[in-house]
């Protein structure tokens, strides 16, 4: 069974009707840009062909109730109590955490939308999803722009794909408790098939660039390492509490106002870790900028060596790999891939190589290999499409 028929399978469980209409938003991957964008930087991220799917339908009474088959019993509210829902971080411990994605969705875009809930229909709302949860591949950013995508349609809201990115941003950061960026919540809601999205985060100008690789005879391969992460953990807050320390030392609003020239001067003014976090960051916006170049007047095999590059920043300056995600990139390379480096906000989650086509099953089976030599769990490998983002399924 698909994840869309699960969800619609599900709905019809729970409320005895067939949904009203069916709405989905991807996961992603990121090419390269990682930590950037809550540092006002560029990411270049992808939407990826796994999806979240949304089953919804009207209700007669003044209740919005969420289900998944990822949970065993459905959450209800009263319309008139959302406004309300988050307003403090005690509020929030009162909702189970899986539901304060999509129900934070919904307050957030009450608010944007500044619409009366006295005017709005209660609804019923079933997700399903074969997005890996915990892999780096933003299962949080399918939910929401599943969850924003139908919750905008079925209420008439008007919001724009760049405002349905916002509210999902604001679930996660308010709703959720998880301190990310807006860069998720881009490129699953305005993903374009076969085309990365170049996003500044500052100015949240987006434009969409091309990757050809299977024209070029590339595959982007997926290594899951199934080692589980959690954005609401203590790492993530400590590698942002970093960099704001950073940006304040060098006198800067934000990480972004710094270029690789600026780095001798950090050296003298900053404690060795904070350093080492900077200049992950200054560095990474480069290598952004230069991926984008590269893919735009040379094609997808010149950003190899970025992929690389950018994966041992971030093993060595930010520290944020683990001895699964290092295996994984040594593994493919070893193995043929021109390019690789671990995906999302790390701690685990997954690795990401660019590999001849024809090399695709090597690889995967040499990544595979040495995980069983270390003693690791057996990854999860599949190809990665660059797919399109939230839309209505029916």
């Amino acid at each position: 069974m698909t994840a869309r028929d699960a969800a619609v399978a599900a709905f019809t469980h729970l409320t005895d009707d067939a949904p009203g209409g069916v709405w989905s938003a991807p996961g992603r991957a990121n090419l390269i840009g990682e930590h950037t964008d809550y540092n006002d930087g560029f990411v270049l991220p992808v939407a990826i062909g796994q999806r979240t799917y949304a089953a919804l339908g009207r209700r007669t009474d003044r209740i919005v109730r969420v289900a998944s088959t990822f949970a065993d019993d459905a959450v209800d509210v009263r319309l008139d109590e959302v406004p309300a829902l988050f307003d403090s971080p005690a509020d929030r411990q009162r909702v189970p955490e899986w539901a304060r994605y999509p129900l934070g969705v919904a307050w957030a875009a009450l608010r944007v939308a500044g619409a009366d809930p006295r005017e709005l229909c209660g609804l019923d709302i079933v997700f399903a999803s074969d997005v890996p949860v915990g892999a780096g591949l933003s299962s949080s950013a399918a939910i929401e722009g599943a969850a924003a995508s139908a919750l905008n349609d079925a209420w008439g809201l008007g919001l724009s794909p760049l405002d349905l990115a916002r509210i999902g941003r604001a679930a996660e950061n308010e709703a959720v408790g998880a301190p990310t960026g807006i860069m998720d919540q881009v490129a699953s809601i305005m993903g374009r098939a076969d085309a990365a999205i170049f996003l500044d985060c500052r100015t949240l100008e987006t434009a969409s660039v091309d990757l050809g690789f299977a024209a070029a005879g590339l595959e982007l391969l997926v290594i899951d390492t199934r080692v589980q992460h959690s954005h609401a953990n203590g790492g993530y807050r400590e590698r942002r509490a970093s960099c704001e320390a950073g940006a304040a030392g060098m006198g800067v609003g934000a990480l972004r106002d710094l270029s690789v020239d600026d780095l001798p001067r950090a050296e003298r003014v900053l404690d060795d870790v904070t350093l080492r976090r900077v200049r992950h960051i200054v560095t990474e916006n480069q290598r952004v900028l230069d991926t984008v170049r590269a893919l735009r007047e040379r094609g997808p095999r010149a950003i190899g060596e970025l992929l690389v590059a950018s994966h041992a920043s971030m093993r060595d300056d930010f520290e944020i790999s683990v001895p699964e995600l290092d295996a994984a990139v040594e593994s493919a390379l070893a193995a043929g891939a021109i390019g690789a480096r671990m995906t999302g906000g790390g701690f685990g989650g997954a690795a990401i190589a660019l590999v001849p086509a024809d090399l695709a099953r090597q690889v995967t089976d040499a990544v595979g290999l040495a995980f069983e030599d270390r003693g690791f769990i057996a990854p999860l490998v599949f190809p990665l499409v660059p797919s399109a983002g939230a839309r209505r399924e029916a």
